[in-house]
């Protein structure tokens, strides 16, 4: 009988935890999540649960995990998991006793995002900056289709910029978190356009810099947030241009094509790439 061979996406979240089985055509085929449980070994069990359970009919050619943190790609290990308190976690060791002898990868889970919506536009730009605009302010840079080594561990949202006469941190007043904490609504919840006109400012400052440091060909925006550009587009444009100049143009700015799903999506090009 003819096996299907099939690749799995793992994205861990701070709050839950997404499963995608791809066929080797990049179409999802199963799907399955699960609240991330706090408790490392805890995850552990929940996570083997659902692959030796819900996705055991399954046979994985290879695997490649997602992590809201920073990595070390050639042990596997996770040295900081975003929100979650885990350190220097083993995470594709502990994979490989679940998974077998399979190709497993792990990487960041913005970069992941930021390929698969890369490779969405690749027919048109070359060098592509993915901005997640969500809890913090992260980004994926890719260049012909690739992440970008070089800026794989590209932290933007701890840059340091004058804000209303103080020096803070851009996520501290660009981000998901930082619209709540000022006016009480999440992104979804916010039509005010004088709100978004502010919003817009201070998520230019940051964009600009990177403008300068990476000259972009797309800006690509994404998260919980990005997810809602079309509320801020125009003012971000105006924003942006104000600031502009002759060695430093603003490129297409452009809403991710998959904003919930380019995570998993990513997974499963950045596998099949390595």
């Amino acid at each position: 009988m003819y096996t299907r061979l099939m690749y799995l996406a793992i994205d861990i979240g701070g709050s839950k935890t997404l499963f995608a089985v791809f066929d080797d055509n990049g179409q999802i085929v199963d799907e399955h999540k699960i609240p991330t449980n706090k408790d490392y070994p805890a995850f552990l069990g929940e996570l083997n649960g659902v692959i030796k359970d819900k996705l055991a009919h399954h046979t994985f050619v290879a695997c490649c995990c997602a992590v809201p943190g920073e990595v070390d790609r050639q042990s596997g290990v996770a040295l900081v998991f975003g929100n979650l308190p885990w350190r220097n976690t083993p995470i594709k060791k502990d994979l490989a006793k679940i998974l077998g002898p399979i190709p497993i990868k792990i990487e960041n889970d913005a970069n992941l995002a930021g390929l698969s919506e890369a490779l969405l536009v690749q027919d048109t730009y070359k060098k592509v900056m993915y901005l997640t605009v969500s809890t913090g302010i992260k980004s994926g840079f890719t260049v012909d289709g690739r992440i970008e080594p070089n800026l794989a561990d590209a932290e933007p949202g701890q840059m340091v910029l004058e804000h209303e006469g103080k020096i803070q941190k851009w996520e501290d007043f660009a981000s998901g978190r930082a619209l709540v904490a000022k006016y009480g609504k999440k992104a979804s919840e916010i039509d005010d356009p004088e709100i978004w006109k502010a919003f817009a400012h201070n998520l230019a400052l940051g964009i600009d810099e990177l403008l300068a440091i990476m000259r972009p060909d797309v800006v690509i925006m994404g998260g919980g947030v990005g997810s809602h550009y079309e509320k801020f587009a125009t003012y971000l444009e105006q924003e942006l241009n104000k600031m502009s100049n002759d060695m430093v143009p603003v490129p297409p700015i452009v809403k991710a094509r998959r904003p919930e799903e380019a995570v998993v999506y990513g997974c499963y090009e950045y596998a099949k790439q390595n």
